[in-house]
């Protein structure tokens, strides 16, 4: 699901000297989640209403709920008495994540099973994005995170879209939402990793999960090997992403492209920051991740046991290799 500004703009065309303006999402849902408006402040509200049998437990549990920069998170009583979460934008500049971040906490909160578990992921969730926006404040994406969603990027443009519709390519990525590899097709997951050594000789997987095939029919690994400096003839972080956008065959195109970088931590009022540094592409290695490939997965583990970050070795991965023709044949359903 996506908000965007049309969503709001019936409900801040109504005017009402005191009160909220609300439209119920998902209307066949078993829980009441709506966009509001606050009048007479005009500020934009996510609720999450349940009954307050459900409500006022978990509300005791988050005496204090976390805030941050533009957006705030808090209880309040509805006027039948039921309990109701709202997520408020408190500061125009933060437009550009209200909507991505309200649309993410209220599908979780639509996936839960019951009234108390909505509100719990509702606030966990919250707490997601505000982690994020702490981490990239005044920083912007970390070096690390700013070549990973490179690297993702260019797997996007060079070797998904031209096999691929552009729409189909584009919500293929699936990193920005948290899934376990970072593209999701019909016919594969891929997996993206990126380095900045000449000839790296091992690559870090960050959970037991990112190269566990569960739930896909197979799965592929795919390495960039970065030359990374100042300057020179290498493509930025914000050429790639302008590269996207200048392609987009449509708004809405374009507007799934822009939701899914804010998710990803990219955000316009940090752009001063990613002209610089450069990347070029030295080299694109594709491999399958059969049963024997090097790796752990959760069925490898103890109970009790998680969070496990590894590295494997690129040596004697050869025989795993998939050349870039296979890939895209696998990529669009022909092998």
């Amino acid at each position: 699901m996506r908000v965007s500004e049309e969503d709001w703009a019936p409900l801040e065309a109504e005017h009402h000297p005191y009160g909220i303006i609300a439209r119920r999402l998902f209307p066949r849902s078993r829980h009441d989640i709506f966009l509001a408006v606050q009048q007479p402040t005009g500020r934009r509200v996510l609720l999450v209403r349940v009954p307050a049998s459900a409500g006022q437990p978990v509300a005791r549990r988050y005496p204090s709920l976390p805030s941050t920069r533009g957006l705030a998170i808090e209880f309040a009583t509805a006027p039948d008495g039921s309990t109701e979460l709202q997520v408020i934008l408190t500061a125009d500049e933060q437009r550009e994540v209200f909507n991505p971040l309200i649309a993410d906490v209220a599908t979780t909160a639509y996936t839960a099973e019951g009234p108390a578990e909505a509100l719990t992921a509702a606030i966990e969730r919250f707490e997601h994005w505000r982690r994020l926006l702490q981490s990239i404040r005044d920083t912007g994406l970390s070096e690390e995170a700013r070549q990973g969603v490179f690297g993702e990027l260019v797997v996007l443009r060079d070797h998904l879209c031209p096999v691929l519709p552009f729409g189909e390519a584009v919500s293929a990525w699936r990193g920005p939402m948290g899934a376990n590899q970072d593209f999701e097709l019909t016919t594969c997951a891929i997996e993206v990793k990126t380095g900045t050594g000449r000839s790296p000789r091992s690559i870090a997987i960050a959970s037991e999960r990112q190269l566990d095939e569960t739930g896909t029919d197979l799965l592929l690994l795919a390495h960039l090997s970065l030359d990374e400096r100042r300057g020179g003839s290498g493509e930025s972080l914000n050429a790639v992403v302008d590269s996207l956008r200048e392609t987009s065959p449509s708004m809405a195109a374009r507007a799934k492209i822009d939701d899914l970088l804010i998710r990803a931590g990219y955000l316009s009022e940090h752009r001063h920051l990613y002209d610089e540094v450069r990347y070029t592409v030295r080299s694109t290695e594709f491999w399958h991740v059969t049963e024997e490939f090097p790796r752990i997965t959760e069925a490898d583990l103890r109970p009790g046991v998680g969070g496990c970050r590894y590295r494997i070795s690129t040596v004697g991965l050869d025989h795993y290799g998939v050349s870039a023709e296979r890939f895209a044949s696998i990529v669009k359903g022909e092998a």
